[in-house]
């Protein structure tokens, strides 16, 4: 059984503001448990009925799609090198391999790095600070968010609707399963990228 204090929650509006907060503000600091809470909900509005569904992917959407978008104008009008955390080695890291891969697609990067944190806020300042144009990048954007929003919501949802156990057991459950999906996709696009500098450095002309 949800408790009541919980089931109240979830039945205002509370629920949605803060899993809209968490997505916001997962776009600069990737400890921010955004997936998570969109996961959670989703999974909780299965089991009770509330938040909707949908309404949990349209504030997830509209969420992910602002703080890339906030992402995309520090680095178009800001700078990349503004605050100390941009200076970090993991994230000129980051940057670089951003920068790189924006020159061989824009689409298929902001896809894909939708579902890698540090990728994510990387490929969001270089896509600024190179200026890709605005309306195509705000429409990309929002695509690659509602397609992230529904991903999470329908892990959840998923589980909540298959598993035995009450709420709690299917919001551990799916939250684990969407870190270990996201951990996965990570890991098999750093091999590969990997793969490429190797192949690349191994056809190079001495």
């Amino acid at each position: 059984m949800i408790p009541d204090v919980l089931l109240d929650a979830v039945h205002g509006p509370w629920a949605l503001i803060a899993m809209t907060l968490l997505v916001l503000g997962d776009a600069f600091f990737v400890v921010v448990p955004g997936e998570v809470a969109v996961t959670a909900l989703g999974a909780l509005s299965i089991e009770s009925g509330a938040p909707p569904l949908w309404a949990v992917v349209l504030c997830a959407t509209a969420a992910a799609a602002c703080g890339d978008m906030l992402c995309y104008a520090i680095g178009r009008w800001v700078s990349l090198e503004r605050w100390r955390w941009m200076r970090a080695a993991r994230v000129q890291q980051a940057r670089r391999w951003a920068h790189e891969r924006l020159q061989s697609g824009t689409a298929v990067v902001l896809f894909t790095a939708r579902f890698i944190p540090f990728a994510r806020l990387a490929v969001n300042l270089v896509a600024g600070a190179t200026r890709i144009p605005i309306p195509r990048y705000c429409a990309l954007v929002v695509l690659a968010a509602a397609g992230w929003a529904s991903y999470q919501a329908a892990v959840g949802a998923l589980f909540a609707a298959i598993l035995p156990g009450g709420p709690m057991v299917a919001i551990f459950v799916s939250v684990v399963v969407a870190i270990v999906i996201g951990a996965l996709v990570d890991l098999l696009i750093r091999r590969r990228d990997r793969a490429r500098a190797r192949f690349r450095s191994s056809v190079r002309p001495d």
